[in-house]
């Protein structure tokens, strides 16, 4: 993330005065201060396997957006198959708490976010049409929607 907000800056970014090379220096130091991203990942299957009424409530908090997003939907649906596999699930749990993360996120968003902010995840995050790098949302989102909702007016 910080990374890309660098890159929106472009030069300003890099300037020192703006704080952003700090953060970017100690992006790496934060990623691993509760531990690296597999024991997180490895705790997060831990604690559901521990606490069974935990991804109950996840599963019913994300249910409540079901029908919004036909690619939440489906993303949703391959968690369940990710989650009904238990073989080797260790192995995959970065995979599996990514997918839990971010279906939460469309949850969420489908159902409080302004609709074009919503879409805009869904299809960058959750749909089929998305690219690695920064800024690859697709054509068809109403981009000038958001880019109004974060110009800042007065």
């Amino acid at each position: 993330m910080v990374a890309e907000a660098l890159e929106c800056l472009g030069g300003n970014g890099y300037v020192e005065e703006s704080g952003l090379p700090r953060l970017l220096r100690e992006s790496p130091v934060s990623s691993i201060w509760e531990g690296s991203g597999n024991v997180q990942a490895l705790d997060a299957l831990r604690a559901l396997q521990r606490e069974p009424q935990a991804l109950n409530a996840f599963l019913q908090e994300i249910g409540l957006a079901r029908g919004a997003d036909h690619r939440l939907d489906a993303a949703v649906k391959g968690l369940f198959t990710e989650l009904a596999d238990l073989e080797g699930i260790e192995g995959r749990a970065r995979r599996v708490v990514e997918r839990m993360a971010l279906v939460l996120q469309g949850s969420l968003l489908v159902r409080f976010a302004p609709p074009e902010v919503a879409d805009a995840f869904c299809a960058s995050r959750l749909g089929g049409d998305r690219g690695a790098a920064f800024g690859t949302l697709p054509h068809t989102l109403d981009l000038g929607a958001l880019v109004a909702r974060a110009r800042i007016t007065g």
